[in-house]
């Protein structure tokens, strides 16, 4: 089911997504200062490929004081426009029941594009 489930989210959406993630992170990473902040706008792009059949993970040491300060920066500067972004377009998508595990897949990556340092998508085990 989550191989389906991939392939629509690719057609209808996800691979553009996931696109303009990676072209937002790889234009951080041209300033020095935003390397790490583009590392995880990357990280992002390849995770909204392919959510379905995934879970949020949290990272060994991701309480760690670098890593809050650098959430608190991301929040401030690009998480909570993602992250609206998500949330809109799983209001929309949670409308129909067939947009239902769509709009699932959304609040799952709100979670990564609010908090992005120290959390990571991995298949489920």
């Amino acid at each position: 089911m989550s191989l389906l489930g991939n392939i629509v989210w690719l057609v209808f959406g996800g691979f553009f997504t996931g696109i303009g993630y990676i072209l937002g992170g790889l234009l951080v990473c041209l300033t020095i200062v935003g390397i790490p902040f583009g590392l995880q706008a990357i990280k992002l792009g390849f995770a909204s490929f392919t959510p379905f059949g995934k879970e949020i993970v949290e990272e060994k040491g991701a309480d760690s004081t670098l890593k809050l300060i650098f959430d608190i920066l991301w929040v401030i500067l690009f998480g909570w426009e993602i992250a609206i972004a998500h949330l809109t377009a799983a209001a929309v998508l949670a409308i129909t029941i067939i947009g239902l595990p769509f709009a699932k897949q959304h609040l799952k990556l709100i979670i990564l594009a609010f908090l992005p340092f120290g959390r990571d998508l991995r298949p489920i085990q």
